[in-house]
C-alpha cells in the first residue's frame, strides 16, 4: 500500500494536521491535507495544505515567508490524524502571533496571552 493511501482520509478526502515546533513542541496551527498536498508536502519538505474555504491549495509561508521546514512527520494510532514537526520560519498565525493559539481561556473568556510578532497588514496585502 502507498504511503498517502495508508492516511485515513474523511468523507471530504481531508485529514487533519497539526503544526508543532520541532524544538519546543509549541502547537503552532491545525490545517487539512488531502492526498495532493500531503503529496505536495513530502516532495518539497515544506507543508502544503487544501484551503476548504477558497477551495485551493497553498504551501505555509507562500506570501509572508513564513516558511515550515518539515523535521518530522508522525501519524496517530488510527491513522486520522497527522502531526508535523517543523522549524518555524518568524510565525505560523497570519494574524501575527507565533502561534494560532494566543489566547487562553480565563475567568470564562479568552484572553491573548503572547506577543504579537508581526503586522499582517503590513505582510498581506
Amino acid at each position: 500500500m502507498d504511503l498517502i493511501d495508508q492516511i485515513k482520509y474523511d468523507e471530504q478526502g481531508l485529514v487533519p494536521a497539526i503544526i508543532q515546533d520541532y524544538v519546543n513542541n509549541e502547537v503552532l496551527m491545525v490545517a487539512y491535507m488531502n492526498k495532493e498536498a500531503f503529496k505536495r508536502t513530502l516532495e518539497s519538505g515544506r507543508t502544503w495544505f487544501w484551503s476548504r474555504s477558497r477551495k485551493k491549495y497553498w504551501q505555509k509561508g507562500e506570501h509572508s515567508g513564513h516558511m515550515q521546514s518539515i523535521k518530522e512527520i508522525l501519524i496517530d494510532c488510527d491513522n486520522d490524524a497527522i502531526l508535523i514537526k517543523v522549524d518555524q520560519k518568524k510565525a505560523a498565525c497570519h494574524t501575527g502571533y507565533r502561534s494560532c493559539f494566543y489566547r487562553k481561556l480565563e475567568r470564562q473568556e479568552f484572553k491573548v496571552f503572547q506577543e504579537k510578532i508581526f503586522d499582517e497588514k503590513e505582510v498581506y496585502t
